[in-house]
C-alpha cells in the first residue's frame, strides 16, 4: 500500500466514461486533504486509508459512490451526508452521476480531516449488535431451475446461508417478472461456477 496505488489507475480506467471524472476529481481530493493518505482495494473498490479507512469510493453501471467510513461520528452542518456508514452502493452522498453530485471541495477536504483526528486518536465505531434476519424460502420456480443443473444445486446446497441470502434477496427485489425470470437464469449460470451473488467485487 502506498500514497498511489496503480491498482486504482485501472480501476478508474475500466470505469464508465461518465465516472472516469467523479473518480479522478474525488482521489485529487483526497489527496490535497492530506499526503498522509495511503491507496489500496478492498472488496474490489479504491480505498483511502491513513491509520484505517477514511473514505472509499466504487463506480457501478449509472453511477458512482463515495463513502465516509466513520459517517455517523463525522460533524456535518450543512447536512450533506446521506445513507449508512460502510454502504458501498450509496456511500454517503447517494448516486453520484456526475462532479455536480458532489459536495464541495472544501466539504469534502474537512470531512477527510476529521476522520483522519479519529483515527489518530483510535475512535473505533461501536459494534452493531447483529440481529438474525428472517429466513427467505426458496422460490418453487426457482428450485426447479435449481434441479435442472446438478452443479449449480451441488453448489447451492453446500453456500453458507448469507451466500444463499444474497441471491433470494435479488429475486424477490425485481421489479417485474421478466426481470426475476433473467436474473434467475443469470444466477444459475453463476452458482453452478461456485460463484456468489457479488463475486465481481470480491
Amino acid at each position: 500500500m502506498g500514497q498511489f496505488d496503480p491498482r486504482v489507475d485501472a480501476f478508474i480506467e475500466k470505469s464508465a466514461d461518465f465516472a472516469k471524472p467523479v473518480l479522478i476529481h474525488i482521489r485529487e481530493v483526497v489527496h490535497k486533504a492530506s499526503p498522509l493518505i495511503n491507496e489500496t482495494i478492498k472488496w474490489g473498490m479504491p480505498f483511502f486509508d491513513y491509520k484505517g479507512p477514511v473514505c472509499m469510493m466504487a463506480a457501478f453501471k449509472q453511477h458512482c459512490a463515495f463513502g465516509f467510513w466513520k459517517a455517523s461520528r463525522l460533524n456535518d452542518p450543512q447536512g450533506l451526508l446521506k445513507g449508512s456508514d460502510d454502504e458501498a452502493s450509496a456511500g454517503s452522498f447517494g448516486r453520484i452521476n456526475s462532479l455536480a453530485d458532489l459536495p464541495s471541495d472544501e466539504a469534502l477536504i474537512g470531512f477527510v480531516h476529521q476522520v483522519i483526528a479519529m483515527n489518530e486518536s483510535g475512535v473505533k465505531e461501536p459494534k452493531k449488535p447483529s440481529v438474525p434476519k428472517a429466513e427467505i424460502p426458496m422460490p418453487d420456480d426457482f428450485g426447479k431451475l435449481l434441479e435442472t443443473n446438478t452443479s449449480a444445486l451441488a453448489n447451492f446446497v453446500n453456500f453458507s446461508p448469507s451466500k444463499k441470502r444474497e441471491y433470494l434477496e435479488w429475486f424477490v427485489d425485481a421489479k417485474s417478472d421478466a426481470t426475476r425470470e433473467k436474473r434467475m437464469q443469470q444466477a444459475l449460470e453463476w452458482i453452478a461456477e461456485g460463484k456468489s451473488r457479488n463475486w465481481k467485487y470480491q
